[in-house]
């Protein structure tokens, strides 16, 4: 095999991305230098964050170059190795995009062992989106046994995660999720104690209306990692020392700018900034790289518990490179369950 193939960003979005932002493109294949390690990829991650790094805006990472590689985490075999830590046949995770295959150093990879599950938990449960559930909630919603607890994607990787946290800490969990059978989904497979579907109520007013017969002691956190309407309806319901742990905006993403281009806004900050002053609110934004010292920590205390069943997860594979864009565009829409995962 002397070719491999790989999707670039053709062109930056204006809004919510379409097909023609895409290009699949073959290139010769890798060649490992010194210290480095060429990978056959299996699955590879998509992921909200993939969004704003379409958008030459200043942020926490570089953009994605226009005709560059789109940026992913992915999992595969070593077929070439020259760094003493990996051989072939190994399985290997690490930052090589949307691609059949990726080439880099070996200290940026991670060996995983099959023993301890499928490989796929990696992208998931096991990977950086448990790892964003478990940070930010420990670390910053700070639960408390009795409290009660409300997230938004309740279905997804991330939220899914937060909820069985915290009901293990005996938490009561609220959900919010996109559909009736997500909301069916949160309740019967992730044990939350009750999930409202946000396209069912036509603004954040009758939402907040649903939310509050949800919570009637109103909510001691809020996992944020949607905005928008979700964000409207639950600011008003927070109790006086409430945690909010933000680690995303989805419903704003394509706008543009990571969100700065949404119309309507900033009109609602005044509102928001009163509400997290008079009531004493926590709310801490998180990048989940700045927690990655902390991983070993969280396998240590999450792989045990999705071993035993006590953590469940739920993935949605699409399968092949050219359908990678496709499935994204959906998943930014809310149309994927459980964990979005491309596989080779």
């Amino acid at each position: 095999m002397t070719e491999m193939q790989h999707i670039v960003l053709a062109r930056r979005p204006d809004g919510a991305p379409v097909a023609e932002d895409f290009r699949l493109e073959t290139a010769p294949l890798p060649v490992p230098g010194e210290g480095e390690v060429l990978v056959k990829l299996s699955h590879f991650s998509l992921d909200p964050y993939m969004r704003g790094r379409m958008d030459d805006a200043k942020s926490y990472a570089a953009p994605v170059p226009l005709n560059g590689t789109m940026e992913a985490g992915g999992v595969g075999e070593v077929i070439a190795s020259n760094h003493a830590g990996f051989a072939p046949g190994d399985i290997a995770f690490g930052m090589f995009g949307w691609a059949s295959h990726g080439c880099l150093p070996g200290k940026e990879l991670r060996r995983l062992d099959p023993a301890h599950g499928p490989v796929t938990a990696a992208l998931g449960v096991l990977g950086m989106p448990g790892l964003t559930g478990w940070a930010g909630l420990t670390e910053y919603g700070r639960p408390q046994k009795g409290e009660t607890l409300v997230v938004a994607a309740a279905t997804g990787p991330v939220g899914s995660m937060v909820g069985q946290l915290a009901k293990a800490a005996g938490l009561r969990v609220i959900g919010i999720a996109g559909s009736a059978d997500k909301c069916r989904m949160a309740v019967e497979t992730f044990g939350f104690d009750a999930c409202l579907d946000h396209r069912a109520y036509a603004d954040a007013k009758t939402l907040r209306a649903a939310l509050a017969e949800a919570c009637p002691e109103g909510i001691d956190v809020y996992f944020e990692n949607v905005a928008g309407k979700v964000l409207e309806a639950v600011i008003p319901l927070m109790n006086t020392g409430g945690r909010i742990p933000l680690c995303g905006m989805i419903a704003w993403y394509n706008a543009g700018a990571l969100g700065a281009n949404q119309q309507g806004v900033m009109d609602q900050l005044p509102k928001l900034w009163r509400s997290i002053l008079v009531k004493r609110l926590h709310v801490h934004g998180f990048i989940i790289t700045d927690h990655f010292h902390r991983y070993s920590d969280f396998l240590k205390e999450v792989g045990p518990m999705v071993a035993r069943g006590d953590i469940r997860f739920v993935e949605d594979i699409a399968e092949g490179l050219e359908n990678a864009p496709a499935a994204f565009m959906a998943m930014l829409n809310g149309g994927n369950t459980g964990k979005q995962i491309v596989a080779l």
